[in-house]
């Protein structure tokens, strides 16, 4: 599914399909230690049957608790939710696996991204006048570094300069990694929804 500003659509139906498969397929892990296997005939529309890249957000209260996803559409987008799922309960090195008991206090959310396109800039200035805040999540690469931020991130970091701050030193960069000039950025838009 690669979607365009004007395309990015998901019924309600859709989404709700999509939270209750992420919440299955971490019970189905969690018990049975196998990833959950779907025909996609199962699959209650072709929509979601189309490649997508998406992350799944584990919150334990307003804690994140867990958060995997794909930055690139190269599989049905149900089956990135259900790795990505399985993954950010299990997967995700800042935290210990998430355990049964505790999946039921645990909220799951879904973003489903557009795909990235390059933001050329050629002056730490001009990124900030392009990047859009509450809009664009951000990828930041530099060499072998890259790291991103969903959208849903301005919510805590609602600077740009405390975004771009945080975002390189989370892809292992210095602070002020944003304003060298090797850095490159890619800036993509995302569907995001919870249970």
């Amino acid at each position: 599914m690669h979607f365009t500003d004007d395309s990015m659509k998901l019924t309600e139906e859709e989404k709700k399909f999509l939270l209750e498969l992420a919440r299955k397929s971490i019970q189905h892990y969690l018990s049975t230690g196998n990833k959950l296997q779907l025909d996609p005939s199962e699959v209650p529309s072709k929509n979601l049957v189309e490649n997508g890249a998406c992350f799944v957000s584990l919150h334990k209260g307003k804690e994140l608790r867990g958060c995997i996803g794909s930055l690139e559409a190269k599989r049905p987008l149900f089956m990135d939710v259900i790795e990505n799922a399985v993954a950010s309960a299990v997967g995700d090195p800042r935290f210990y696996p998430l355990t049964s008991i505790e999946l039921q206090k645990v909220r799951i959310s879904i973003s489903v991204l557009t795909e990235p396109m390059e933001l050329p800039v050629n002056s730490p200035e001009e990124l900030l006048e392009k990047l859009i805040p509450d809009k664009h999540g951000l990828i930041i690469r530099q060499g072998i570094a890259r790291a991103t931020f969903l959208p849903v991130v301005w919510e805590q970091l609602q600077e740009k300069e405390e975004f771009l701050k945080h975002l390189s030193m989370k892809a292992g960069l210095p602070p002020d990694g944003w304003k060298d000039p090797k850095t490159k950025f890619f800036v993509y838009e995302a569907i995001e929804f919870s249970e």
